[in-house]
């Protein structure tokens, strides 16, 4: 009888001592922090611009989702670059980049007034702060006629003519037409516009691309494109940035300058005559197409900001205001090494331009037509 009550009591305490242990793990498992499945991100911007993808405000995503970041600012704002908790962002000087989110991240977008810098064939353009514009160089096809332009927001140049965008997102173009590349006056909503040898091309608020001129090899059929946000137009071709941080291109690619299919996470893109090249989020730089003078060989730069494509020449903006050159140097165009405080840089057939943060304008190379006398100029 002993036995049997021992036997009892041995079971019921080895119950209630499974069971006692089963609540401390389940208790234990309960009180253990479980790593979130989703985390918020919150985005800001200061004034003269706003963030459009993926929009402001506070948003909640999947752990590990990659976020499309686009800065977009209003008419005579440049975007400056990314604060807040930016270490996940790709690049915090591209408008257009990209974060992964894998924590609660809070970041701005900051703005500041608006300097624009174009290089043509034969020259050079600048935007003041004020909205007007001025230019130097060959003028044999009034590309230099700017004088009363007023409320422009941004500029590009061809190799011969010049194209304004206005405030109110209509376009204005001086010099040569013969191909109609400056018959951009019946263009509205555009945001962005860019200029190539014969043809213009104008970045819709929508997205989508217009485009005139010279169309012999297809450099103006861009009429099916979406979800654009920059263009670029080179000698004959033209490419398009898409939201994704893929890249569309269309015209000659007779050098390979429309092999850009597989590029991804790019934050900008430049065209020069005959070559393309695009900047990535992480800061480095791909180029194909003409690599005759080496101005494709780019792949070694790292922290870049921006990049410009000249004739056969290319330019970097690193983060830290100095300026790298590759491609072919026979006027000197590659002679950046020792610029510092630059903003921005343009290049163009045998010259390169540098724009400073005090407004100030540097440029070197071909100066036979007076396109690198830019050493007056202020554009705040």
């Amino acid at each position: 009888m002993n036995t049997m009550l021992n036997l009892r009591k041995y079971h019921y305490v080895r119950g209630i001592s499974i069971f006692l242990v089963m609540a401390a793990f389940i208790a234990a498992i309960a009180g253990c922090a479980q790593p979130p499945y989703s985390y918020s991100l919150s985005i800001a911007s200061t004034d003269g611009g706003s963030v459009t993808t993926p929009g402001q405000g506070t948003f909640t995503y999947p752990v590990g989702t990659l976020i499309n970041l686009v800065a977009t600012p209003n008419a005579g704002y440049q975007f400056a670059d990314w604060t807040g908790d930016v270490g996940a962002i790709g690049n915090v000087y591209a408008a257009a980049t990209n974060l992964t989110i894998n924590n609660d991240y809070s970041i701005t977008a900051n703005f500041v007034k608006q300097y624009d810098l174009a290089a043509g064939d034969r020259h050079t353009v600048g935007l003041k702060t004020d909205g007007t514009v001025v230019a130097v160089g060959w003028n044999a096809f009034g590309q230099c006629n700017i004088d009363d332009w007023m409320d422009i927001s941004h500029v590009a140049a061809g190799a011969w003519h010049t194209v304004g965008l206005g405030y109110n997102e209509t376009v204005v173009a001086v010099g040569w037409n013969v191909s109609g590349q400056c018959n951009v006056s019946n263009w509205t909503d555009i945001i962005q516009v860019a200029a190539g040898s014969w043809h213009t091309a104008g970045l819709q608020f929508d997205g989508t691309v217009v485009a005139v001129g010279n169309n012999t090899c297809g450099a103006c059929d861009v009429g099916s494109w979406t979800n654009i946000i920059q263009v670029a137009a080179g000698g004959s071709h033209t490419v398009g940035l898409e939201a994704d941080g893929t890249m569309v291109a269309a015209g000659s690619d007779a050098s390979g300058q429309c092999n850009i299919g597989n590029w991804t996470n790019m934050v900008q893109v430049a065209t020069g005559d005959w070559h393309t090249v695009g900047l990535r989020a992480d800061g480095t730089v791909v180029a194909v197409g003409d690599n005759s003078a080496g101005q494709c060989d780019v792949s070694g730069w790292t922290n870049i900001v921006q990049v410009a494509a000249g004739g056969w020449h290319t330019v970097g903006l690193k983060a830290d205001g100095t300026v790298l050159a590759a491609g072919s140097n026979g006027s000197g165009q590659c002679d950046v090494g020792d610029w510092t405080d630059i903003v921005h840089v343009a290049a163009g057939g045998l010259h390169t331009a540098g724009l400073q943060s005090d407004g100030a304008v540097v440029a070197v190379g071909w100066n036979y037509y007076w396109q690198c006398n830019v050493g007056g100029w202020d554009l705040n």
